[in-house]
């Protein structure tokens, strides 16, 4: 393989097994290639995009030998959302427990006695929420590696009538890339609740913001302009709230979320129950709830009858949202509107939480919030993650300070199916 034949050559590779991210490894002449479109047991034909050290990034080009849980798939498969599309589904989960195990035991150096079990959605319609690019032809996610705006419809993440939103709402603002940044779709569960939200660019005047959506089916529209992190109301109510009870599987409890449209909050409806469920089984006691979003763990321990919780969250948009979750709910939550960080670095001791939940974006804990929980002698850690990778080094990092993983203990959801995303809950103890 030379530089200069980097664009055209072609490799023939026997695919053998799934790597964090999406990709497929395989090996050619001793170097690693990590290949898109493929299944672990196949031999393709890859086309090679670029190379980074010791390392070959190709695509598939053709199957010389199928696995038998190859599907056909229709559409733009490069588009957002879908590297997994083309395996079938239940030979997906099996791929994301070996990646989960392959994860854990090259980074936090565990070995579990068996795979997890990835508990299952609907492929179908599961989106609460997006972010949509525009591009020449509307409004959509970007291709796999690119900044090219492809058809969100067409994957099936959406339901049919947020599609048609989408659809005709990216008609009407194809041509405003200048001044609109992005747009933030948001459902309820239910979907009986929509919102559309914009950030924009440059000013834009509401009169005209009105007018791209006037006719949708959309119950509030609101937007972020240049100038500020504000999130100003543009039309219609400009949240939407799930019923707690709803994410309670029905126990009949109080209260509601409500939530902005740029406001963090998990995307799947059909499997966020499980996992609010997932995390209260772990919780005793008293409750610091880091990273807590619009409060979809710590309001929902209070409404289900938690006496003392404690919710740090910085984020502009989602501290308005639990300030005025946690005012509906209970007194018994509190909210500190810090960064994690700061509140860890005031406190002298977590004696008053018993249990302490960690829900951090994509990157992980940093280094100093681990090193902070440990000397601050937090107990019982529960640690949601949504990436293998940053999952496995923060357990190994705890394991190093004297805490325990159960490796019974360890749930893996897949909210964003056909995707090499998982999402996981553990429990890890002093």
């Amino acid at each position: 393989m030379t530089s200069g034949r980097r664009d055209t050559e072609r490799l023939d590779l026997t695919i053998e097994r799934p790597v964090v991210g999406g990709a497929m490894l395989a090996r050619h002449q001793g170097r690693v290639v990590l290949v898109d479109g493929a299944i672990p047991g196949e031999r393709v034909r890859a086309r090679v995009d670029r190379e980074r050290r010791d390392v070959v990034y190709a695509t598939t080009e053709e199957i010389i030998e199928p696995h038998p849980a190859r599907r056909a798939v229709e559409g733009d498969s490069a588009c957002g959302g879908q590297v997994y599309r083309h395996i079938e589904y239940s030979h997906q989960l099996g791929l994301k427990a070996d990646v989960l195990r392959d994860g854990l035991r090259r980074i936090a150096r565990l070995d579990l006695p068996s795979p997890v079990p990835v508990a299952a959605s609907r492929e179908v319609g599961y989106r609460m929420r997006a972010r949509l690019r525009v591009g020449p032809a509307g409004l959509g996610f970007l291709r796999q590696g690119s900044h090219t705006v492809c058809d969100a419809t067409e994957t099936g993440q959406l339901l049919p009538t947020s599609g048609e939103v989408v659809a005709e709402l990216g008609r009407r603002v194809c041509h405003e890339r200048r001044r609109l940044a992005y747009v933030d779709l948001a459902e309820s569960l239910a979907s009986d609740q929509r919102v559309v939200h914009f950030r924009l660019h440059r000013p834009v005047p509401a009169k005209t913001l009105s007018d791209w959506t006037s006719g949708l089916a959309v119950t509030g529209v609101t937007a972020t302009h240049p100038d500020n992190h504000a999130v100003d109301t543009v039309t219609g109510i400009p949240t939407v709230a799930d019923p707690v009870s709803a994410l309670l599987e029905g126990s009949g409890a109080p209260g509601k979320l409500v939530r902005h449209a740029p406001s963090f909050y998990q995307s799947n409806r059909y499997l966020l129950p499980a996992l609010v469920s997932a995390v209260h089984r772990r919780v005793r006691g008293s409750v610091l709830d880091l990273y807590a979003g619009v409060g979809a763990f710590s309001v929902t321990l209070v409404a289900r009858g938690a006496e003392r919780v404690t919710a740090v969250e910085r984020d502009t948009s989602a501290v308005a949202d639990l300030q005025s979750n946690a005012t509906a709910v209970s007194e018994c939550l509190t909210v500190e509107p810090v960064a994690v960080e700061d509140y860890l670095a005031r406190q002298s001791g977590l004696e008053d939480a018993e249990t302490v939940i960690v829900d951090p974006p994509r990157i992980g804990l940093g280094r100093e919030v681990v090193d902070r929980l440990g000397v601050l002698g937090a107990r019982r850690l529960v640690y949601v993650s949504c990436d293998v990778a940053t999952f496995a080094r923060d357990v190994r990092r705890f394991i190093d300070q004297g805490y325990a993983l159960d490796d019974d203990d360890i749930e893996a959801f897949d909210m964003f199916p056909n995707t090499a995303h998982i999402e996981l809950v553990a429990t890890l103890t002093r």
